[in-house]
């Protein structure tokens, strides 16, 4: 991995992930016309996961996108590929329905299909990307112990029993150097990874199987009709589908999409490489995050960083200060890292959906939309990459599924929206101190 600042660097968020990054290549900008059978708005992980499932289905397929592939969330997040899906309450309750008594057999296997997907293609097209197994869900209380219990029963009873542990404080000892945690959920299954070189590995997968992907191409208009197109300032894709993969980033087709998806900041900091402290403070090397509701997380990188994340901030507005947020909680996490160096800090806007239910849908006969994960994006993204290649090449079981969830869609957008969902994540917070 190379850890020297690279070329493009100016063009992307003030990184880790950019300053380590495996591949520089730049694609070009759209300039004249092509034909495509299905044209992708966004260069994130949910455009290029699903263009590579077309393009491995024997599709042409383009990518446009306004900034670098893996600019936004996908480029910026903070790495980990775990079973939690947001919002999976709301989905048994809306899915049963369609779904009847499969319901739950259906969530649980959704759970886990994005670290399959990841897994094989990383091994299927040689992407160096640091992937590693093990993360502990830390318990910070004793109702957060009767959670993870809870958990622990049911991944046993569903014969995941070898790759999970259940953790007391004394176990945490040999696990973190912190004070902190009462006990945790240890699972072998889960991962984390490079997320911007993963991305970037990908996006090199999609365009070996012929894929065209092109870079700071901004989609000023979606053609809709019999031949649906994108159109850029320079260029025009005509395609026989359009699908929008933009997440919270893109301002397009405002009178269907508006008020559905809105904007969380996430602050992550990278420390100085830590040398001999990353093994004590971390000895197995395993991603963490807590079971509060607005909850911390952290990892080492490749080269012993601790990478660290936290304080969402449900306004929409960047922090103006993310290492002042968050090295008071890395030293009451790890006290013998107090004073460590800072060396990147950095923002991440997450696409939050107010019933935290992917959102998955069409615009017009064939243009369709996919978004929305709520601060789970990695392994969602991959699984819902998966499902709209099917739906765009005729398979539409799953599609369906998530397309029949009821979602709100707030009036006046993001001028409501984001105050909304700060009150709400308040009220959650209120409720964290009573739990």
């Amino acid at each position: 991995m190379n850890a020297a600042i690279n070329t493009d660097s100016a063009q992307r968020a003030p990184s880790y992930y950019t300053a380590t990054l495996n591949d520089s290549t730049v694609y070009p900008t759209l300039k004249g016309t092509q034909e495509v059978d299905v044209a992708i708005i966004g260069g994130g992980f949910t455009g290029v996961a699903t263009a590579v499932e077309l393009a491995e289905r024997g599709l042409k397929v383009a990518i446009v996108e306004t900034h670098r592939i893996g600019w936004g969330a996908s480029g910026r997040n903070g790495g980990q590929v775990t079973g939690s899906l947001s919002g999976d309450e709301a989905m048994r309750t809306q899915m049963r329905q369609r779904l009847g008594n499969e319901v739950d057999d259906f969530i649980w296997h959704l759970r886990w299909r994005g670290h399959q997907i990841i897994e094989q293609r990383v091994a299927r097209y040689a992407i160096d990307c640091d992937l590693k197994h093990g993360h502990l869900h830390a318990a910070m209380k004793s109702s957060h112990m009767n959670e993870l219990k809870a958990a622990y029963a049911e991944a046993e009873r569903r014969g995941m029993g070898d790759q999970v542990q259940l953790l007391d404080r004394a176990a945490m000892a040999t696990h973190l150097q912190s004070p902190l945690y009462l006990g945790a959920l240890k699972n072998l299954r889960n991962l984390h990874l490079h997320p911007l070189n993963l991305c970037l590995g990908e996006a090199r997968a999609a365009q070996s199987l012929g894929a065209l992907i092109f870079e700071h191409s901004e989609v000023l208009e979606i053609v809709h009709g019999a031949r649906p197109a994108v159109v850029t300032r320079h260029g025009r894709i005509n395609a026989r589908q359009v699908m929008l993969a933009g997440d919270v980033y893109h301002k397009l087709e405002k009178r269907q999409l508006k008020g559905k998806i809105f904007p969380a900041m996430g602050g992550i900091v990278t420390t100085a490489p830590l040398g001999e402290l990353a093994a004590q403070i971390n000895p197995q090397d395993l991603a963490v995050y807590d079971c509060r509701f607005v909850l911390d997380y952290y990892r080492l990188t490749a080269d012993k960083r601790l990478l660290f994340g936290g304080g969402a901030n449900y306004s929409g507005r960047d922090s103006r200060d993310i290492e002042a947020e968050l090295r008071p909680c890395i030293e009451r996490t790890f006290p013998a890292l107090k004073g460590v160096p800072i060396e990147f800090k950095w923002s991440c806007a997450m696409g939050i959906v107010v019933n935290r239910i992917p959102q998955l849908g069409k615009l017009s006969d064939n243009v369709w939309y996919c978004q929305g994960y709520s601060g789970h994006g990695i392994a969602t993204s991959h699984i819902m990459g998966e499902i709209m290649a099917e739906a765009l090449t005729g398979t539409l079981e799953k599609f369906d599924t998530f397309a029949g969830c009821k979602h709100i869609k707030v009036p006046m957008g993001d001028v409501l929206g984001n105050p909304l969902l700060a009150a709400g994540m308040w009220y959650y917070q209120m409720l964290e101190k009573l739990r």
